[in-house]
C-alpha cells in the first residue's frame, strides 16, 4: 500500500521537476495527483519517464482530503491559501516557497542534515524546502560542523536564472539571441541586463543592505544547522541556465587540515568530492545540472585565519535546491512517521 501524493504548482520548473523525481526515485506512490492555477486546468503534464501523463487540477476546487502529502511549488501567496486548508484535511505539505521557514511551529529540513527536526511536522502538518543557495550549503557545512565546529561562514553565491522561474531562463536566453543579432536587449524580470553580465541583487533590499536571499541565507543555516554559526553571504545572479554555485569561507573551532576535510566531504552522505588540483579537476554548473548531489571543490586551507578553510560548492538549483530536497523530505516523513503497508 503506498501513499496518495498531489504537487501543487505542477506546471512550473520546479513542480515538473518534483513529478520527474518521484518518478525516477520509484517512490511508492499508488496515486499522483497535479494541481496548478485555472490557467493550467486540463494541461497535461509527463510522470517522469513512465509514459504516463497527469491532467491538471484547479487548486482553487482541489479537495485535499484523503491524500496523504502534498508537494508545494506554487509560491508564498498559494501557499498562505492553500497549505493550512490541505493540513486542516489531513495532508502534510512540504512547502517550497520561503513563507514557512522561520515558522518556529514549522520544521525546516535538509534530510542529511538535521531528519530529526522533521518529528515536529504535527504542530502545524507543515514542512519547509529551505531556500536553494541555503541547502546545498549546509550539505557541505554539516560533516565539517561535526568534526571540527564551524563558528564563522563567509559566502559569496553565484546563482542561476532558473532560481527565478521560468521567467528567468527565458529573459537569459532571449537576451543572448539578441545581442547577437544587433537587437536591442533589455531587462524585464531582472533589474539590469543578465547576458554576459553579472547582477549582485537577488531578492529586495533590506534596511542594513543586504537582500533578502542574503539574509535567508543567513537565518536558515542558523535554524536548520546550528544557531551559533555566525554567516555573511553575497548573492550574485549569474547567466547560467541552471546551477547555483558558492565560494566558501569557514573559521572553525578545532583545527582541521584539507586533507582531513578532503577525507570527511568524500564520505559525507548527498555529497560528491571532486578535488584534483588540475585543469577541470574540479565541478561546475554545467557537471552538475541534473544530478542531485551536492558537489565540492578546490578545497583548501585559509591562511588568512586561524582553522580557516575554502572550498567551492556546486549543485542542480532545481533539485537539491528544491525538488530533490523535498521528495527527501517526503521519504523521510513517510520511513519515520507515515508508514503504509
Amino acid at each position: 500500500m503506498g501513499y496518495r501524493v498531489v504537487v501543487v504548482g505542477a506546471t512550473g520548473n520546479v513542480g515538473r521537476e518534483m513529478l520527474n523525481i518521484l518518478a525516477e526515485r520509484e517512490f511508492p506512490a499508488d496515486e499522483i495527483g497535479a494541481v496548478a492555477t485555472r490557467r493550467s486546468i486540463g494541461v497535461d503534464i509527463e510522470y517522469g519517464d513512465t509514459g504516463r501523463m497527469l491532467r491538471c487540477k484547479d487548486i482553487a476546487t482541489f479537495d485535499f482530503a484523503g491524500w496523504d502529502i502534498a508537494l508545494f511549488a506554487a509560491g508564498s501567496a498559494a501557499a498562505a491559501e492553500y497549505a493550512p486548508k490541505a493540513a486542516a484535511a489531513g495532508c502534510v505539505v512540504i512547502d517550497n516557497s520561503s513563507l514557512y521557514r522561520m515558522d518556529p511551529d514549522v520544521p525546516l529540513i535538509v534530510p542529511e542534515v538535521n531528519p530529526d527536526a522533521i518529528d515536529g511536522y504535527k504542530k502545524k502538518m507543515i514542512i519547509a524546502n529551505p531556500n536553494c543557495s541555503t541547502a546545498q550549503m549546509v550539505v557541505a557545512l554539516k560533516p565539517l560542523h561535526d568534526a571540527a565546529t564551524i563558528k564563522r561562514v563567509v559566502v559569496s553565491t553565484y546563482q542561476s536564472v532558473s532560481g527565478a522561474g521560468k521567467a528567468g531562463m527565458d529573459e537569459l536566453f532571449e537576451q543572448s539571441r539578441n545581442i547577437f543579432v544587433g537587437d536591442p536587449a533589455e531587462p524585464r524580470l531582472f533589474t539590469k541586463q543578465i547576458a554576459f553580465n553579472v547582477i549582485p541583487h537577488i531578492d529586495v533590499f533590506l534596511d542594513d543592505g543586504f537582500t533578502k536571499e542574503e539574509w535567508k541565507m543567513v537565518v536558515e543555516t542558523k535554524k536548520i544547522l546550528d544557531p551559533k554559526i555566525k554567516v555573511v553571504a553575497t548573492c550574485v545572479r549569474v547567466p547560467v541556465f541552471v546551477g547555483h554555485s558558492e565560494a566558501i569561507n569557514i573559521e572553525m573551532e578545532n583545527e582541521l587540515s584539507a586533507e582531513d576535510a578532503q577525507n570527511i566531504l568524500r564520505e559525507a552522505p548527498g555529497i560528491m568530492l571532486v578535488d584534483k588540483r588540475e585543469d577541470g579537476g574540479y565541478v561546475t554548473p554545467i557537471e552538475a545540472a541534473g544530478d542531485g548531489a551536492t558537489y565540492i571543490s578546490r578545497v583548501r586551507e585559509d591562511p588568512t585565519v586561524e582553522n580557516g578553510l575554502v572550498f567551492w560548492c556546486v549543485s542542480d538549483n532545481l533539485r537539491k535546491g528544491a525538488a530533490l530536497n523535498a521528495v527527501q523530505i517526503a521519504e523521510l516523513l513517510g520511513r519515520r512517521h507515515l508508514k503504509k503497508g
